[in-house]
């Protein structure tokens, strides 16, 4: 038992000491890239020489739509944890989308990316109106 011990903590001990020399070999040969790596800076290096890159998803159909809308309607009102306010935001951004996404199917005029508070709570229960009376069923 005692020479099993022995023999992971050798291995413990070589992996974190070969550690920095593997590191090294990954970004090259320059001595400054472990530095930059080790403080963060060459994430941000890299980050400046991203090229931005479009690419054009289909969009979802209207059933689709819908059947996200009733999902995520759903999810507002009793979803699994609706004391994470980070969870509740990500439902609501994810549900302000998909109404503005069937608002742009029936070429219905909506005004959600401007607003907040109350304001933004007002349109989402004017467009969720004139989504019914056009014929969704969000319910």
């Amino acid at each position: 038992m005692g020479i099993v011990h022995i023999v992971v903590l050798t291995v413990a001990l070589l992996t974190l000491l070969t550690l920095p020399c593997v590191v090294a070999a990954i970004l090259g040969h320059d001595p400054l890239a472990l530095r930059d790596w080790w403080t963060g800076r060459a994430l941000s290096r890299l980050d400046r020489h991203m090229v931005a890159v479009s690419v054009d998803l289909p969009a979802p159909s209207f059933e689709q739509i819908a059947y996200d809308l009733r999902r995520l309607g759903h999810q507002r009102y009793h979803g699994p944890n609706r004391q994470s306010v980070k969870w509740q935001s990500a439902v609501m951004s994810a549900y302000d989308l998909r109404l503005s996404l069937a608002c742009q199917c029936l070429g219905l005029p909506e005004h959600l990316g401007p607003l907040e508070g109350m304001d933004r709570d007002l349109e989402r229960m004017r467009l969720e109106s004139q989504l019914q009376a056009a014929g969704l069923a969000l319910r």
